[in-house]
């Protein structure tokens, strides 16, 4: 069984870095296309997430700093625009491990779902509302656009998630690795200077 869930993680971690797939989805595919059964018990995101590494390091490492440095530098326009949501960048454009095939998701933490629309209106921000899987596993509102990124000279999803002010204190508990799961402004403006062009 172990040797399944390596192979699923594998094949999981280029769904992920060529095209930019969540992970779960990637995983169910991976395990798809290895002709597994549906049963079949599927890795852990961290165990994918070592694969994305391994997949980066070996396949990308050429081009994956400048393609997250883009990211990350899309990402701080859009939480300065959103600064009054107190926002906080997560996944992999914040972990690192983001490609030009990534989608940014940046946490909010505010009382009214409506006051962050109506900002994106204000911004002349074309969204789509819909309802997604939060941190803690329930469904939150996401607010999403698609933001032209210069340096990658194509459109990037953006996807802003609505979250309760209460919430924020669960949303920065470890994770699994001991890491911190997500940065608010501060910390992407230090992660951006630290950073190599």
């Amino acid at each position: 069984m172990e040797h399944f869930e390596s192979e699923i993680s594998a094949v999981a971690a280029r769904f992920v870095v060529e095209e930019g797939l969540e992970y779960g989805a990637a995983k169910r595919r991976a395990a798809r296309h290895l002709g597994l059964p549906a049963r079949t018990a599927l890795p852990t995101n961290d165990a994918v997430e070592d694969a994305v590494v391994a997949y980066i390091s070996m396949f990308c490492a050429q081009t994956q700093s400048t393609e997250l440095l883009a990211l990350r530098r899309l990402a701080l326009v859009w939480m300065e625009r959103m600064a009054t949501f107190r926002p906080y960048l997560g996944g992999a454009v914040w972990h690192g491990t983001a490609t030009r095939w990534s989608d940014i998701y940046i946490e909010l933490f505010c009382d009214d779902c409506k006051s962050a629309e109506i900002s994106l209106i204000d911004h002349r921000a074309d969204y789509v509302a819909r309802s997604v899987t939060g941190f803690n596993g329930e469904l939150v509102e996401a607010l999403s656009v698609h933001a032209f990124c210069p340096e990658l000279k194509e459109d990037v999803g953006v996807h802003l998630l609505i979250y309760d002010q209460d919430d924020i204190r669960g949303a920065l508990r470890p994770d699994a690795k001991g890491r911190t799961p997500r940065g608010d402004l501060m910390a992407v403006r230090r992660l951006l200077h630290h950073q190599p062009p």
